[in-house]
């Protein structure tokens, strides 16, 4: 007996979870594309503050569409642990720096905000 057993997704299954996930996409695609034109550029602080929110969200999608499609390809736990592993890994680095991005952004946005209002009055 194998200490590394192996395992395949039926083809039939596999198709069909790659169609599920090609719809998904294009859905998720579309939306992101009615949000860039419906999202009024004074909403979320600015155009500077949306753009981020919709990149890192549209970017955090397609990096959980890509872990998706690897996980199709996994033949054996331990390389499916350590794809879980690494994906876990580098999505909290990715939101950690999102996070500090947004922050920074904020109160930029925050700053300009009040500049504009008390130096205008």
């Amino acid at each position: 007996m194998s200490s590394n057993p192996g395992f395949e997704i039926p083809t039939d299954m596999r198709k069909m979870t790659e169609q599920s996930m090609d719809q998904v996409r294009t859905a998720i695609n579309s939306y992101f594309q009615f949000l860039q034109r419906a999202v009024p550029e004074n909403v979320l602080g600015g155009s500077e503050l949306s753009n981020k929110v919709l990149g890192f969200a549209e970017r955090n999608v397609a990096t959980a569409f890509d872990f998706g499609q690897r996980l199709m390809q996994v033949r054996d736990v331990q390389t499916l642990m350590q794809l879980q592993m690494d994906f876990i890994r580098t999505q909290t680095q990715a939101i950690t720096e999102q996070a500090h991005d947004l922050q920074e952004t904020t109160t930029k946005t925050m700053m300009e905000a009040v500049k504009s209002r008390y130096l205008t009055s």
